[in-house]
């Protein structure tokens, strides 16, 4: 029998369902999320339920606050009707968001309530610290604990190159190094897969997360997809997140794979991962130091004495000007304001032309 526990239950949850509207209303674990319905697991149950979400409710919240994968929600069944009705969402633990593809800034919820993060990386060519520090940027504010994964380890010397290519990152996170494909190493991400815990795969295509998956659940329900040989580049094998239970008690959410990461609401993240860079840039000279030539700057400074790497600068002052730009576009007035200034800057040149 399913109990709340082993849908990854706890305290918090029990605090927040106290605090809902009508505490005695049943709870269920949203499972899959489809377009109009979601499917729930709810304790007692013998099968999945099909719910639905009342289009007011829809309307009166925002994207981000609508049910995904992982949620814990309140539900009721109305008399006579086959399907069950979302009530209420419960507060979550963690919340996993990215900027949505497209023109216009809005946030896309990825997956809620993930204990744990497994951040797949290939150690042949996919193995890349920037993207890494990306990731790892966007899970800051998530609540969710993160860890590398360097997959397609078939050796101790493919092992010994993926954590000398990491370099900082290994010091900071916890990385292991193991080969899905061969059922090697498999055995040390055990201590994220207890009871009632939920993990989440996130990682580029090719990387090996559907073969991870089904090397999880002991058997192949996850489909795998070839790698294209010139560049080490898989397709996207699994089309939907949904949540899945382990053998152990442990529940997977297996996601997408990402060929972008959109950084949303992400500065305060990018400076966490960046922190030997930030640590810096507070003793230069000036406070509105560019790093690029200006006297007195204690970022240039570590970058000649080999203390820091220049590419640690680069792509910290990448994603700093990607994450304002995508805080400009979800903000009106910053965006009307930003188009007023190249409008002047504009005419300002075309003046100087003339």
């Amino acid at each position: 029998m399913t109990t709340p526990q082993t849908l990854g239950w706890f305290d918090f949850f029990e605090a927040g369902r106290a605090a809902s509207p009508e505490p005695a209303w049943p709870v269920a674990r949203v499972c899959a999320a489809h377009r109009d319905a979601f499917e729930l697991l709810a304790p007692g149950e013998p099968a999945a339920l099909w719910a639905t979400l009342p289009g007011a409710w829809r309307l009166s919240h925002a994207p981000e606050a609508l049910p995904t994968v992982g949620d814990w929600v309140q539900w009721t069944r109305p008399e006579g009707a086959e399907d069950a009705r979302i009530t209420h969402v419960l507060p979550r633990r963690s919340c996993f968001v990215r900027r949505a593809n497209g023109a216009r800034a809005s946030p896309q919820l990825l997956a809620a309530n993930v204990d744990t993060v497994l951040l797949v990386s290939g150690v042949d060519h996919d193995l890349n610290p920037n993207r890494l520090m990306r990731y790892l940027a966007q899970l800051h504010d998530s609540g969710a604990r993160p860890v590398l994964v360097l997959n397609k380890a078939d050796s101790p010397q493919a092992a010994a190159q993926g954590l000398d290519t990491l370099g900082p990152l290994a010091e900071r996170w916890p990385v292991h190094a193991l080969s899905a494909l061969n059922a090697q190493g498999l055995s040390q991400l055990e201590p994220y897969l207890g009871p009632g815990q939920t993990v989440a795969l996130v990682g580029s295509s090719g990387v090996g997360k559907s073969t991870l998956a089904n090397r999880l659940l002991g058997v192949d329900r996850q489909e795998t997809g070839a790698v294209r040989a010139h560049d080490q580049r898989g397709r996207h094998t699994t089309t939907r997140r949904e949540l899945l239970h382990l053998p152990g008690g442990a529940l997977l959410l297996d996601s997408p794979g990402l060929r972008s990461l959109g950084l949303w609401d992400a500065e305060a993240g990018v400076d966490a991962v960046f922190d030997a860079v930030v640590e810096r840039a507070r003793d230069c000279r000036f406070r509105d130091c560019r790093h690029r030539g200006e006297p007195g700057c204690a970022v240039e400074a570590a970058i000649e004495d080999g203390s820091l790497p220049a590419h640690e600068r680069d792509a910290w002052e990448a994603m700093r000007r990607e994450a304002a730009f995508e805080a400009r576009k979800a903000d009106p007035a910053l965006m009307a304001n930003e188009r007023r200034l190249w409008k002047q800057r504009s005419k300002a040149l075309r003046r100087m032309s003339e």
